[in-house]
């Protein structure tokens, strides 16, 4: 396992196959207000590559052909924050799309926890440290720990969504999974356009 770190964009001719786990580290959960500092990518081998965001920094070319190629799955967790962020920064709308904690809410109704590292437990045996998540992702210089921390939210990724298809099967709910999957692009415009607390659908 490696981390792989790339200034401002991923490098010309990187392909990181056809399902690729993506995170996102800002300055806070304000789109508007908190910068996109840190993006982090898995292909599931178990490699991270992580394309840390220079201040003001409006293009990144690479990165978005593959956040927008209708052929390369991206897989979230929570993934209406990170397509926001995504969107925000650089004008790239990230689809098609598949997000755990999504799957989680859908399949897990005995349960109101659906936090990436309790689901890394609970379904795949795997422990994460979420002793990084406040730190400064907005430093110059980003610390090993830091990396190490960023890369353990999507290295993990492809198996907790192959451990989600399953569920979402047994429990008939793949094809509405799929359709909030399809609409979680559409909830991020709503949420950068100042929708983001109201459900438009209610009464």
């Amino acid at each position: 396992m490696a981390n792989f770190l790339y200034q401002n964009d991923l490098p010309e001719g990187l392909n990181l196959g056809p399902i690729v786990a993506i995170d996102c580290e800002t300055m806070g959960l304000n789109p508007h207000r908190d910068r996109l500092c840190l993006i982090q990518m898995s292909g599931g081998d178990g490699d991270c590559h992580l394309v840390q965001v220079a201040q003001g920094q409006t293009h990144a070319p690479h990165l978005c052909a593959m956040l927008e190629d209708p052929n390369v799955l991206k897989l979230f967790h929570f993934g209406r924050f990170d397509i926001a962020a995504l969107l925000n920064a650089f004008g790239a709308v990230t689809t098609p799309v598949y997000c755990t904690k999504i799957a989680s809410k859908l399949v897990r109704t005995f349960t109101d926890r659906h936090g990436l590292k309790t689901l890394l437990q609970d379904m795949v045996g795997i422990d994460i440290s979420k002793h990084q998540q406040q730190s400064d992702w907005g430093a110059e210089t980003l610390t090993d720990a830091q990396l190490d921390y960023a890369a353990s939210d999507v290295l993990y990724l492809h198996q907790l969504k192959e451990a989600f298809d399953v569920l979402l099967a047994r429990e008939n709910r793949t094809d509405l999974a799929q359709a909030c999957f399809d609409f979680l692009p559409t909830r991020a415009k709503l949420d950068l356009a100042g929708w983001p607390e109201t459900d438009i659908f209610a009464h």
